[in-house]
Order: C-alpha cells, then structure tokens, then sequence
C-alpha cells in the first residue's frame, strides 16, 4: 500500500455537498464507505475487524484512525476491543431537538432534554444578574467567547459552534453572584455537553444559515449587555429559547 504522504496516495476527488464543492479527505471517504455499510446492518450487528475495514477503504492506519473518529462523533459505529472485537453498526442513536437543529446524544435522551429545557428557563435569571454585574473584563470574555462562534461559523463546523455558544452561556453564568444559580447552570450544561456526540440538521432549515442567525443574536445580546439595555437583553434572551 502506498504511503500517505500526500504524494503516494491519490488525490480525493470533488464533491459538492448542497450548493458547496469542496475536497473530499480520504478519511471522510473512508468514513461513508463504512457509514454506507452500518446503515445497511442490523442495529448492533458486527462489520468487521479494524484492520479487515481499514483494508476494504484501502487506507493507512493513521487515516483511518481519523476515520473511526467521524464515525463515532457521529454514533454510527461503536468500537469493541479483544476477541470478538472490531467495529459494529450503532443502536439508534437518541435525538434531541436543539432550534433548527438536533443534538445526537449517546444516552439519557430524556434527561437532556430537560436539562435544555430549565437551562432556558434560567438565562432570563442570569442576564439580569449579568446587566448589573458585568464588568469590562467579563464584557471582554464574552467577547472573546463569540469569536470562537464565528469562527465556527466561518468554518461550517456545527459541533464546535455549539460548544463555543454553551462556553458563552457558561461565562454568562459565571458573572451571577449566586453561587446557587451559577451551579446549576453548569451543571445543566455540563450534563448537556457530555451526552452528545455531535450536531445534525432538523431538516427544516439549513444548518449553516441556522448558525449565522444564533451568531447574530448572541452578538447582540452581548452588545446590550455591555450597555446595560435590559429591555433589548430580555427581548433577546426571549428569542433565544432553543428547546422544541
């Protein structure tokens, strides 16, 4: 097998994925070769061993280590070690809806779902506390918070948007001088983060359209909070209830 070095192994062809063209990595090819695969086994059936996989996409180990890590961000496929062992098609993965789009979590669909649903009930709470309590510094950290946002916008990359937007809301927390109130909400969104995989489309908007209007919002709601507008605050946080 040729060696990966960019010389040896043959450039990924184009694809467009909606109205975008892009280049396909050898991993993400790799990736839908077996996603292809999964789909069409039994729920917790077995493909095959790494390396019989690895050898079917006809790819180096180091890029199909990349592959098994699209796979299971995405929770189509679990990994087990020893005899036995290998790659098999995921069970159904558990969904919640999040706005327009759909978080993919790998357990506790139900506990998440009310973990989203008191975390928004409690962001009218902590704006408040933040309209009063703000200082430069923490108007500055949550500045730097949004930049990582639309980086992640730039870079058409939903999963990293999603956790800049629960590391905005965290520094939002943070300002509240209840101790009690500012618990809870990290926990909320701790408990959220560490159940999902990754971020998917709800079908009904585009996801990239969908992350430049979530931007857009907390960019202002930013901005009326360092001028203490606490009319525009509370407007926004109402439009930013995300739980269906």
């Amino acid at each position: 097998m040729a060696a990966e070095n960019g010389a040896g192994e043959p450039p990924a062809p184009r694809r467009r994925d909606g109205d975008r063209a892009g280049l396909l990595s050898r991993a993400e090819m790799a990736a839908d070769q077996i996603a292809a695969l999964a789909a069409r086994a039994e729920p917790g059936s077995r493909l095959g061993t790494k390396e019989e996989l690895r050898g079917r996409c006809g790819v180096s180990v180091g890029t199909f280590n990349e592959t098994l890590r699209l796979l299971q961000a995405r929770g189509l496929v679990t990994v087990r070690p020893g005899p036995g062992g290998g790659l098999f098609a995921a069970e159904q993965t558990p969904m919640v809806r999040l706005g327009h789009s759909m978080l993919a979590l790998d357990s506790q669909v139900s506990d998440v779902a009310e973990a989203a649903r008191i975390r928004d009930a409690l962001d009218p709470l902590l704006v408040e506390d933040a309209l009063w309590h703000a200082s430069p510094a923490d108007i500055a950290e949550l500045r730097a918070r949004l930049a990582d946002m639309r980086t992640a916008v730039r870079a058409e990359d939903p999963d990293a948007f999603i956790r800049a937007n629960w590391k905005l809301h965290a520094a939002i927390a943070e300002i509240s001088p209840n101790s009690l109130l500012r618990s809870l909400y990290v926990t909320l969104l701790d408990l959220i983060e560490s159940h999902t995989l990754s971020v998917l489309p709800d079908g009904e908007m585009p996801l990239m359209p969908y992350m430049a209007e979530r931007y857009e919002l907390h960019a202002a709601l930013v901005e009326a909070l360092d001028t203490r507008d606490r009319e525009e605050s509370l407007r926004l946080v109402r439009l930013h209830n995300t739980t269906g």
